[in-house]
């Protein structure tokens, strides 16, 4: 019997086995909450305060839409929005999970077309 001469070695099982590692890996981590620290900062007499103002927009699950828990129409949401400066002020919107989709799409755009950058969705744990 003859042997043959071993030239070359076959790494596609060691890809595989990489891929699957990596797969496996990948479907059994945990994304990382970010924490904050809490300290007490001191105060100084030349502090300047900035007055950020913080809109919670509802949606329920019929699509009524609420600003700051007054029931407004789309249209009258949109004009109270562009009151607000989207850099300083922070928005957050509680959607309920019945509802459907375009209510929620419709607010983004309208905040993202006014330029917000402080927006947060609200979701339970």
């Amino acid at each position: 019997m003859k042997r043959e001469r071993f030239d070359k070695m076959n790494v596609v099982p060691f890809i595989d086995i990489v891929l699957v590692l990596l797969v496996i890996i990948l479907a059994t981590s945990t994304f990382v909450k970010n924490q904050t620290i809490k300290v007490d900062l001191p105060s100084a007499s030349s502090q300047q305060k900035k007055e950020k103002k913080s809109i919670n927009i509802a949606i329920d699950k019929e699509g009524k839409y609420f600003y700051d828990k007054e029931a407004l129409s789309l249209k009258l949401m949109e004009e109270k929005l562009l009151k607000l400066d989207p850099k300083k002020d922070i928005v957050s919107l509680h959607m309920d999970e019945a509802s459907a989709f375009k209510y929620f799409v419709s607010v983004i755009d309208i905040l993202k077309t006014k330029g917000f950058e402080n927006i947060s969705i609200v979701t339970k744990k």
